[in-house]
This record gives structure tokens, C-alpha cells and sequence, in this order.
């Protein structure tokens, strides 16, 4: 296959730096002009990168401390990090896009308990204390749920969520890949019009599209005794299996790169795993 203009020029996005664009342009005559190609910036610029790049149009800033130019030919600016919604409407009113929409507990109190469909991620917090709250629905634009977002919310028992995959009455099982992580709400009755039922497990199936179990992820589930943790876990967190008193056996693959402190403290297999050379003694003493 012969690579042709469009095709170098969609291949150059990927690119890391500004020394890829410049060494493409020197080392392929014919691909000489890509970069003037560009109406956007693939990559972050500073004021002499910037001047490779003549006719850009639309500025991408993909973090907070980029450097950003409005030298009078940049007409609209694409947000890549985090930012608060109130900070995304008011670049929503001078024609500019975010991509990464945060609704923190700052703009809750200003707009309410309804989550805005642009919204990514609900912030740490951002529900806490409202104690008359019953009903929520999270959008499908939602892919993370930050840390004691629903703290204290006595009164909600009912959740919606559009990305649900799958619930049964021992588990309740995330879309990790579109739903990062959510802590469920001890008073929640219903998730999506359906009943269920907490239940203390003595069996958990982890799915093969998960790479990383949390901090505190089966801290004090002293029923647990089967768990089967697959090839595609990376990492496990701290105090993950924190006083899981009845796993007595548990497999570690050998794709983990990275255990967290107290991970099997007063677990269980305890004893047996301090047997295994790969697992650091942080991993088991508290103290």
C-alpha cells in the first residue's frame, strides 16, 4: 500500500513530539508541507513549535500548563483535561469545546441534582450529605464516580445507570471499560427498576476486562474464600484483601506489576503468601 498525503497526515497525529513532524519533513521529500497541513495541533506547542504550525485554526490544549496562543488566526480551543462544569459552560459560551467535564459538589449546590448529559465524572463528594435525595440517574457520558460521592445520602434507594452491565442478587457487575469505578450506596434498593440485594459473598468472579482492583476493593469481606484473579490484572491496591479471613488460597499472576500496602494484611492466606518471594513484606504487616 502506498501511503499518500491524507494518509501520512492522519498517521503524523499520533506523533509524540515536534522532532517526528521535523524529521519526517527532512527525511521524505515528498511528504515536505504536512505540517502546514495541520488546521489543529496534534501535539502540545510551545513558541517555537508553534511557528511549524501556520495554519492553525482550531488549538487543542491537552494540559493545564500547556502554553496557549491567540495570535488572531485561532478561532475556537478544544479542552482535553478535567475541568469543573461551571468552568465548561463558561467555555461553552466563547464557542470553545471541553472533552473531560467534572461535576463537582461546588456545582451541585449551583445547579442542582440533576447531572447534566455533557458530564464525565461526578466528583469526590459530589453527592455527600444529601440526605433527601431518593432517585438518581447517571448518564451513559459518566466513566468515573469519585470517592464518597453518595456519602450520607440516607434517603436514595433507587439508581439509574445507562451502562449497567449486568446484576444478579450475589453481584453486581460494571462495564469497567466505559464505568471506571462506583462505590454503590448501602441504602440503594434499586439499580435500574430491578431489586437487589446485598449479599456477603463467599465467591466473586472478576471479569477478564478488568486490569486493576482497587484500594480497599474486598476489604473485610470475611465470607470471601474463592477468588480467581485473571492474566489481565496489572495492579492491586492497598488493603485489597484487607480481613478477608476465610481466602485461604489465592492465585497471583504473573502479570502483576504493582501490590499495594496491607494488601493481604489478616487475610486469610496470609501465612501462605508470605511464602511466595515476589510478594514484598509491605503486603502483609501494618506496622
Amino acid at each position: 500500500m502506498k501511503l499518500g498525503y491524507n494518509e501520512i497526515m492522519i498517521t503524523s497525529m499520533y506523533f509524540n513530539d515536534i522532532n517526528d513532524f521535523i524529521n519526517l519533513e527532512i527525511g521524505v521529500k515528498r511528504f515536505r508541507g504536512n505540517i502546514e497541513r495541520f488546521h489543529f495541533n496534534p501535539i502540545p506547542l510551545n513558541e517555537h513549535s508553534r511557528k511549524l504550525f501556520p495554519n492553525i485554526e482550531t488549538f487543542h490544549i491537552y494540559d493545564e500548563n500547556d502554553e496557549i496562543f491567540n495570535d488572531g488566526r485561532i478561532f475556537k480551543y478544544v479542552i482535553w483535561y478535567t475541568v469543573e462544569y461551571s468552568k465548561y459552560l463558561q467555555e461553552k459560551e466563547q464557542g470553545n469545546i471541553c472533552k473531560n467535564i467534572e461535576y463537582t459538589k461546588k456545582d451541585r449546590k449551583s445547579y442542582g441534582n440533576t447531572i447534566p448529559s455533557e458530564i464525565t465524572t461526578l466528583g469526590d463528594e459530589c453527592f455527600k450529605y444529601c440526605k433527601s435525595l431518593t432517585t438518581i440517574n447517571i448518564p451513559s457520558s459518566i466513566t468515573k464516580i469519585g470517592f464518597n460521592c453518595f456519602e450520607e445520602c440516607l434517603s436514595l434507594t433507587t439508581i439509574n445507570i445507562d451502562n449497567l452491565q449486568f446484576i444478579s442478587e450475589e453481584r453486581i457487575f460494571m462495564n469497567e471499560p466505559v464505568l471506571i469505578s462506583i462505590e454503590i450506596p448501602y441504602t440503594i434498593q434499586i439499580i435500574n427498576g430491578k431489586n437487589i440485594f446485598k449479599k456477603d459473598i463467599n465467591e466473586f468472579i472478576i471479569p477478564s476486562s478488568i486490569t486493576k482492583l482497587d484500594d480497599w476493593c474486598f476489604n473485610d469481606c470475611s465470607s470471601l474464600t474463592t477468588i480467581n484473579i485473571p492474566s489481565s490484572i496489572k495492579e492491586i491496591g492497598i488493603y485489597c484483601f484487607y480481613k478477608c479471613s476465610l481466602l485461604t488460597s489465592i492465585n497471583i499472576p504473573s502479570s502483576i506489576t504493582k501490590i499495594g500496602n496491607y494488601c493481604f494484611y489478616k487475610c486469610g492466606c496470609e501465612d501462605e503468601l508470605k511464602k511466595n518471594e515476589r510478594i514484598p513484606s509491605y503486603c502483609f504487616n501494618e506496622w
